[in-house]
């Protein structure tokens, strides 16, 4: 426990600073986060690239995708299903299979049939399985249907025997997985598991911690129980907490000092899934209104709108920003938590921050935001 009062303008500084960092190479970036979360909407672009573009020098819509094979990177589920480095994805594997005597799991049939064609034939496109397995479909988990053939190419996936080699249009690209090292033992992939999500979401509330970290957890049951590797790091001093105003928060040790950081005055418009707003219970305790995604919430029922951005200013969470391109121009709708801004300071953070979307997304001049 700290000695000092920690103030919630502490942790919001504290926030910013562990989030935000200076603007580095894709590379560095990726290894820095260990981990991006993934969407597929694109209002007006990916999650992804969303979150890579504050933290990446000169990142454009795209680049990840582009740089995926170059920097060997990975696709698997954290807490969430993103992208990381090869070294993340280490810890993820091998997946305990609650099927399995032993843990280990053993494709059959269909699913024996598909690995052996992707290891013959190479980097496989889910369609070029239809001609040799037909087309036979299922029940997906969101209730619409997906190929047999495709379903199965995702629990290969998961249980670690295939990797994404690439993505065309959009659709996953299956390859066998390389040579790698021996996995390291469970109770250290589980103790690094649980630094890095604490780490990316520092700092992080203890509820908010413990979803994550079981949503991690169902996913990689051979990990076993989280929450004594959690009180176990505290006792080694490899995590540290504090509390403010009855909420206890985590984070690594040594980086409190961040919250004395000076923190820039500029505009930040950040995807739904942004580290910094991940943490949906610190974003209310810190700035003092709830935000929703509401992609998929009828529009009658919206409130702030179908892909809204959190609206950061300074360290503080302002309001929200709904991004359309119309006829190559980018255009904003505003909307506020309390009374708007009319600084001249903010005028001119939020033009450039228009600015920087436009030429991450390589649009023309548009016009000026609109408030809602």
């Amino acid at each position: 426990m700290t000695a000092n009062l920690l103030s919630l303008a502490q942790l919001r500084v504290q926030a910013r600073a562990t989030t935000l960092f200076p603007p580095v190479p894709l590379a560095d970036a990726l290894q820095r986060l260990g981990f991006v979360q993934a969407d597929p909407i694109r209002a007006p672009a990916r999650a992804q690239d969303l979150i890579l573009r504050h933290r990446v020098r000169g990142y454009r819509m795209g680049d990840l995708d582009r740089a995926f094979r170059r920097l060997e990177l990975e696709e698997d589920f954290l807490y969430a299903y993103g992208f990381m480095p090869a070294a993340t994805r280490h810890l993820l594997h091998p997946r305990f299979d609650l099927t399995d005597l032993v843990g280990l799991h053993q494709p059959e049939s269909l699913a024996a049939a598909v690995l052996a064609f992707v290891r013959r034939a190479g980097p496989t496109h889910p369609r070029d399985l239809e001609a040799h397995f037909g087309r036979e479909r299922t029940i997906n988990a969101w209730g619409g249907f997906s190929k047999v053939t495709t379903r199965v190419l995702e629990a290969l996936h998961h249980h670690g025997l295939l990797r994404v080699a690439e993505r065309r249009d959009g659709i996953r690209i299956y390859a066998m997985v390389p040579d790698t090292p021996a996995p390291l033992e469970a109770s250290e992939r589980a103790r690094q598991a649980v630094l890095l999500v604490a780490s990316l979401l520092a700092p992080v509330s203890w509820p908010s911690l413990g979803g994550a970290l079981a949503l991690m957890a169902r996913r990689n049951p051979g990990l076993g129980r989280l929450a004594p590797v959690v009180q176990a790091l505290l006792q080694a001093g490899a995590l540290e907490q504090d509390s403010v105003e009855g909420e206890r928060y985590l984070w690594l040790a040594g980086t409190a000092e961040r919250r004395h950081q000076a923190v820039p005055q500029d505009v930040r418009i950040l995807a739904p899934f942004d580290p910094l707003v991940w943490d949906r219970r610190r974003f209310e305790h810190l700035w003092g209104w709830a935000y929703r995604f509401e992609a998929y919430t009828p529009p009658a029922k919206r409130q702030f709108g179908y892909y809204a951005m959190p609206l950061l200013w300074g360290e503080r969470v302002i309001g929200w920003a709904n991004l359309t391109v119309v006829q190559g121009q980018l255009q904003a709708e505003l909307g506020y938590a309390g009374p708007p801004p009319r600084s001249l300071t903010f005028q001119r953070s939020l033009e450039a921050e228009m600015d920087r979307v436009r030429r991450f997304l390589t649009l023309q001049d548009g016009g000026k935001p609109k408030t809602s």
